[in-house]
């Protein structure tokens, strides 16, 4: 995997969109808000190292406007949106229909089923949860991620996500919903 979209530009995205660059990742940062994306660019400006502002050094990070601009290459697309139904829905609805069949979604989540989110895609088998709140992926304090897995989540999809936070510097371990 070398290309990573993640859809939404705010606290969360801008953290992901780091890690994954500095990790080696490819990383195409998405959001509709024109500002958004300007303060996100701005916020990666400010936290990169004298070395890392280097042209040649440059963390891999585009910031686009489109979802579509941000999946159309994507390995693993990551949305940074509310964890509610109806933005969950919406997002993967996008995600869905503008990215390739290879492409992996992954959706931070602690309070909605995978299972059921999955199964309103046509690729439930590339579809895993990141089970954490964005305050704690961020925070940094702890190491440890759990994944979700549906049923139908592929042992590639988990293997590709688990490799992606490993290199974040994250040891992920997997739960298996059973719906």
């Amino acid at each position: 995997m070398t290309t990573v979209a993640i859809i939404g530009a705010g606290p969360l995205g801008r953290w992901l969109a780091m890690g994954a660059a500095r990790a080696g990742f490819r990383v195409l940062l998405e959001d509709v808000m024109p500002a958004s994306l300007h303060h996100a660019r701005e916020s990666i400006r400010q936290e990169l190292s004298p070395q890392e502002l280097s042209p040649e050094a440059l963390p891999a990070v585009s910031f686009v406007s489109s979802i579509e601009d941000a999946v159309r290459e994507a390995d693993l697309a990551i949305d940074c949106v509310p964890d509610e139904l109806e933005s969950k829905l919406e997002i993967l609805w996008l995600l869905d229909r503008m990215a390739p069949p290879r492409t992996v979604i992954a959706t931070p989540t602690t309070k909605l089923s995978i299972a059921d989110l999955a199964s309103c895609t046509n690729r439930p088998e590339k579809c895993i949860a990141i089970a954490a709140a964005p305050a704690e992926l961020t925070a940094g304090a702890k190491p440890e991620i759990t994944l979700r897995a549906a049923p139908a989540t592929s042992a590639e999809t988990v293997a590709l996500v688990c490799n992606f936070w490993e290199k974040l510097g994250f040891r992920p371990s997997v739960e298996r919903s059973v719906s």
